[in-house]
């Protein structure tokens, strides 16, 4: 009996004591004042934890976007190191043909006035000089290459994909590229108000040299798609003010060949055309001489034309080559160049138009026909607004 009490003792001891050390011990969340390392509440903990977490995803989402814009190279700004955006457009044709090519000129020159780019123009008449200059252009130092015509499409198509991190822009046709931007025209809806506007002419019999057939006659240079655009709105647009009139057709298969295209026009004139339109660029100056000295009529194309041959001119279809050299260039400035994309101007957007004619309105006097005038704002009118729909040529229009 005495040995089982001396055992109770011994465990009641020892349990007294665990009691005693336990009460003694520091808790785990306690903190000493005099200690300089702390041990965090877990509240504290996992705030912290959060912060840490959200930081990271920040930077995660930081370097996203970095490679985002590494991809992106043509929303680059092409202006580094301040130095100017290099440009170089290649030609057709020639400069100074006052017409398209002057067009496209012009708002390359304006661009050097407002960025102070350093452009470089390369000029050619035939199928090798455009390919040797386009190849020529690939391999130089610079920010943007524009091919300024249709003419210049297979060699962009066979070319551009060598030259992923050359930027490259083509007028007047489109053409499918991650590095490339198109920009085309509603030619066809200009060149509607173009044929209106000579159907009702050939009809005014009291200006002189305007006899009573219902004739028009449309000159053009080469025998292109977008040319042929051009024509069917001009055949459109005569018909839709007389459907039984007849309208003649001619191209000269070159751009910078005056004689040609004084020769078409005067034998359009004697086939009984009063008035013919000019789509050929520098050929389109013998369209024009031709009227002149025939003293019949013409409509210019692409600039405004109407002082060239004044009293001979009717109006001119201007098409805004200019502002989509600019805007091209300013996009390659500003670093807001989307390669991939591409622009159809039309009537709505100022893309196209007939100038105002007023040289005609002062060379004709009280014969000035001001009902031409009117009658070419309400139609203009219509095809913004959606009621007279203008045909296109296969493969053209949005």
């Amino acid at each position: 009996m005495k040995r089982i009490q001396k055992i109770l003792t011994l465990v009641l001891v020892f349990l007294i004591a665990s009691s005693v050390l336990a009460a003694c011990a520091p808790k785990s969340n306690e903190v000493k004042k005099d200690d300089k390392a702390t041990t965090a509440a877990p509240e504290s903990k996992e705030k912290e934890t959060e912060a840490a977490k959200a930081e990271e995803e920040k930077k995660t989402e930081a370097a996203k976007e970095d490679k985002k814009d590494d991809k992106k190279d043509d929303k680059t700004d092409a202006k580094k190191d301040d130095k100017p955006v290099k440009v170089c457009i290649v030609y057709t044709g020639n400069l100074g043909d006052k017409s398209y090519n002057d067009s496209c000129n012009a708002g390359a020159e304006r661009a050097i006035k407002d960025f102070g780019i350093e452009l470089k123009n390369l000029e050619g008449t035939t199928a090798d000089e455009w390919e040797q200059n386009f190849i020529a252009a690939c391999a130089g130092d610079y920010d943007l290459i524009i091919c300024a015509a249709s003419n210049l499409q297979p060699y962009l198509e066979k070319y551009a994909k060598d030259y992923p991190d050359k930027r490259f822009a083509i007028i007047d046709t489109t053409v499918e590229g991650d590095n490339i931007v198109s920009i085309s025209f509603a030619q066809n809806q200009g060149s509607f108000l173009a044929g209106a506007a000579a159907a009702m002419f050939t009809e005014k019999t009291d200006i002189p040299n305007v006899n009573k057939d219902a004739i028009i006659g449309w000159v053009g240079g080469m025998d292109i798609p977008v040319l042929s655009d051009f024509f069917v709105g001009y055949k459109q647009g005569a018909e839709y003010i007389n459907p039984d009139i007849k309208v003649l057709q001619a191209f000269a298969g070159v751009w910078n060949d005056p004689l040609k295209g004084k020769e078409l026009t005067l034998a359009q004139f004697e086939q009984g055309a009063d008035i013919v339109m000019n789509v050929a660029s520098g050929t389109g100056a013998g369209i024009l001489e031709g009227a002149k000295e025939a003293g019949k009529y013409a409509i210019g194309v692409d600039l405004n034309q109407d002082n060239d041959q004044p009293g001979s001119v009717l109006t001119s279809m201007v098409k805004r080559v200019d502002n989509a050299c600019y805007l091209t260039i300013q996009s390659v400035v500003e670093g807001t160049f989307e390669g991939g994309s591409s622009v159809y101007l039309t009537l709505k957007e100022g893309g196209v138009g007939l100038t105002d004619f007023s040289v005609f309105k002062e060379a004709m006097g009280d014969k000035f026909p001001q009902d031409i005038v009117d009658k070419i704002a309400e139609l203009e009118q219509k095809i913004i607004d959606g009621e007279i729909k203008v045909e296109n040529y296969e493969g053209f229009g949005q």
